[in-house]
Parts: structure tokens; C-alpha cells; sequence
């Protein structure tokens, strides 16, 4: 199976093995610099932060 989510378009994804056999999937993109990932079922987001390094923080924009 092949499966493909564009980037910034609103909807999140999810992998559900819904299964009995073990799965192995191959994640492939990019870390753009400024890329910002966020999490809409939780208060989570993954952010850029100073040197290039990323933060995850509530969705207020405080520490997690």
C-alpha cells in the first residue's frame, strides 16, 4: 500500500493497524527550515526555535 498526505493542507493523519500482522512503515519528507507541525487532536505542536533546533509547545505557545 502506498499512501501520500500533502503538506499544509488542514488535515491531519493517523496510521491505524487495525490488523493482526506487525506492520513497517517508511516515513519521507523534509525538515524545511521554518516548518511548523501541529497536532489538532491535542494540545501539542512542534515548533522552530533559535539555532535551527525545534520545541514542542502547548497550542498557547507555552512550554510542553
Amino acid at each position: 500500500m502506498c499512501v501520500g498526505f500533502r503538506a499544509g493542507d488542514g488535515d491531519a493523519h493517523c496510521l491505524i493497524n487495525r490488523s493482526q500482522a506487525v506492520v513497517t512503515y517508511l516515513e519521507v519528507g523534509d525538515r524545511s527550515a521554518g516548518d511548523c507541525v501541529t497536532y489538532p487532536d491535542d494540545d501539542l505542536m512542534l515548533v522552530p526555535v533559535a539555532d535551527g533546533q525545534r520545541a514542542y509547545r502547548h497550542k498557547d505557545g507555552t512550554p510542553y
